[in-house]
């Protein structure tokens, strides 16, 4: 039996790091309000000529480095991503070009923050059925592009990022089980209600959010999410290594862990230095955890996602 194992992991982070301090210089907000409400004390954003397609080819380099294969050996490239470069092309696309990668297929996937745990069920579904060999799946976002900086209530809460995962076809277990789901009736608590006609912005093109909504959504469906996912492979949440939500802020995350049992230490926790990434957060935590030696072969990881759509998944992964 084929499975679709995780070879590799990357990520990268703009230069420009925004501390909440600088940030209550330009809005109605405190360095003590945002850590007390989010635990967020920072955020990176892109440069104004970086795009979603830039950062997610430096963290596709480190991801596919780290794999030890070449971009000519990639069979399927995906991104996640709710900032696009363009309309179109697709931003998967933009990427293929970059890296070289000629003649593999290229595309986008759009569930907000879940984007990435999307698209990493999707690639191990044709990485299990023979399709190909290679995947390489990335999150990017340059959030601060939709953001109204007015807004002390949404702007204090994103960042910009990109992480990436190169999966690989193994006859050991890797992706052990993936479930996903989503709530369109839920689509008023966080949105960016805008589009292009005619040449103009028409409706709002700024991210608005219910938070208290979003919250008690976020809470419950990824507590009943991670169980669903682990009973497909007979496990318990006290069976888990670690857990790697979607880092939107630490009362979600602390919430989570609460309701699934697991302890705080097996928590792996970036929002306070990335804030919320959407799609690029769950591959930069894991990055991360993966580079600082916290994650090793074979420990088993929980991956989750939550965002606007309304959308979430799971994952349960073998290092």
């Amino acid at each position: 039996m084929k499975y679709a194992r995780i070879v590799g992991t990357g990520s990268y982070l703009p230069v420009n790091v925004v501390t909440n301090e600088e940030l209550a210089r330009r809005v109605d907000t405190s360095d003590e309000w945002i850590r007390a409400r989010t635990g967020i004390r920072q955020r990176h954003l892109a440069a104004p000529e970086q795009t979603s397609s830039e950062l997610a080819y430096q963290a596709s380099l480190q991801a596919i480095a780290a794999a030890g294969i070449a971009p000519a050996d990639l069979d399927l490239i995906i991104v996640a991503t709710s900032t696009p470069d363009f309309i179109f092309p697709s931003t998967a696309c933009l990427l293929q070009a970059k890296l070289g990668a000629k003649r593999c297929p290229a595309f986008d996937v759009q569930a907000v923050c879940s984007g990435f745990v999307y698209a990493l069920d999707i690639a191990d579904k044709y990485i299990r059925g023979g399709a190909y060999r290679h995947a390489l799946i990335v999150g990017a976002e340059v959030f601060s592009r939709i953001l109204d900086w007015s807004d002390r209530g949404t702007c204090v809460l994103f960042g910009d990022g990109a992480g990436a995962v190169v999966l690989a076809a193994s006859d050991k277990p890797g992706v052990c089980a993936s479930v996903l789901h989503a709530d369109g009736s839920q689509a008023g608590i966080l949105s960016t209600p805008g589009n292009v006609c005619g040449g103009k912005v028409t409706g709002d093109p700024f991210l608005r959010m219910d938070g208290q909504a979003v919250f008690k959504l976020a809470v419950r469906v990824l507590d009943e999410v991670a169980r669903e996912t682990l009973k497909l492979c007979n496990m318990q949440p006290t069976d888990v290594d670690w857990l790697i939500p979607h880092q939107a802020n630490v009362r979600i995350l602390d919430a989570t862990a609460r309701k699934l049992g697991i302890a705080a230490e097996k928590v792996i926790v970036t929002v306070d230095r990335h804030a919320n990434t959407s799609a690029a957060s769950v591959p930069l935590a894991l990055d991360v955890a993966v580079r600082d030696n916290r994650i090793k072969p074979g420990d088993k990881v929980l991956l989750e996602g939550v965002g606007g759509g309304f959308t979430w998944g799971a994952a349960l992964v073998e290092m």
